[in-house]
């Protein structure tokens, strides 16, 4: 950057019903992977900083929790993390998967940017998957909801449409000081990293078979000598028989579990991994303040 071009930097906070692809979206415009991205829902707990740079503006987005009728504390949480990243950003984006349409969900949150008179930046997704009338139907209606400047069609796993709409948001930052190093691409902690993508796996590889109600720590980080790290990590789950579901036959699930999750490590941090992974029963850890804390949530949301 040189000398005449003023810096500027900010904050867009990714809004959406679950499973409209913000994780996907985020990861295609960094460029690498920093949120989980599964077909469950409500896969992302917590508000993940993802950091891209164009041109003199650096875009630091927030990869928010789908929002959702929250039915328990766990719920409350992750949606007043979603709406607390809103608050706090200097640019709003709202992503709808345009296959599904207006649901139930993304009424709720037009509703709620009303209510708030906040103005946003709409992308329509996976358009790919949509005929042409039918997307522009959806377009006219949401644009009737008079809170969109601007809409975009894009698919966030092919990356189409998703420069122009970069090009928007960067004009949109305020003029100031990057916060985060240029080569910079995330704000978030390598153990809790670690911990995501071996949670991305279980979800991946268990599908319906486990319940929401499962969590990975990473309890222990340890380099070694020859430049390798030993991670060792706890799935915490509710109850025995969801212990012996990862556990699978003879431990062959957990086997390839840990597999999958540590070659993808070894791709991130460009070093050998050896990765232990284990499986304890904790009744009710979603009502253990510490797991909060540990996401970025308000136990009292």
């Amino acid at each position: 950057m040189s000398a005449e071009t003023s810096s500027h930097c900010g904050f867009v906070a990714v809004l959406g019903a679950p499973n409209v692809g913000k994780s996907t979206l985020i990861n295609q415009i960094v460029g690498a992977k920093v949120s989980i991205v599964s077909p469950k829902v409500q896969t992302t707990r917590t508000r993940i900083l993802g950091i891209a740079v164009t041109g003199p503006a650096q875009i630091i987005f927030i990869d928010t929790p789908g929002i959702f009728t929250p039915r328990r504390r766990l719920d409350r949480a992750m949606v007043a993390a979603a709406w607390g990243g809103a608050a706090d950003a200097d640019a709003i984006l709202l992503l709808v998967d345009a296959a599904r349409g207006i649901d139930a969900d993304t009424r709720g949150i037009l509703k709620r940017l009303k209510g708030d008179g906040r103005k946003a930046v709409l992308a329509l997704n996976k358009i790919d998957l949509v005929k042409k009338d039918n997307l522009l139907s959806l377009a006219a209606a949401l644009d009737d909801e008079g809170l969109f400047d601007r809409i975009f069609m894009i698919s966030a796993l092919s990356g189409d449409g998703v420069s122009d709409l970069v090009g928007d948001l960067a004009g949109r930052m305020p003029e100031g000081p990057w916060h985060f190093p240029e080569d910079q691409i995330s704000d978030m902690p390598l153990r809790l990293m670690a911990a995501e993508i071996t949670r991305e796996k279980l979800y991946l590889q268990l599908r319906q078979e486990l319940p929401y109600a499962a969590t990975v720590e990473t309890e222990e980080w340890a380099d070694r000598d020859d430049g390798s790290v030993r991670i060792g990590q706890v799935v915490f789950v509710e109850r025995a028989s969801q212990k012996a579901i990862i556990l699978g036959k003879r431990g062959t699930r957990i086997k390839a579990l840990g597999e999958s999750a540590r070659r993808e490590l070894e791709e991130i941090l460009e070093r050998r991994v050896h990765l232990f992974l284990f499986v304890k029963v904790r009744g009710a850890w979603g009502e253990d303040p510490e797991r909060y804390r540990d996401w970025g949530l308000d136990f009292n949301a």
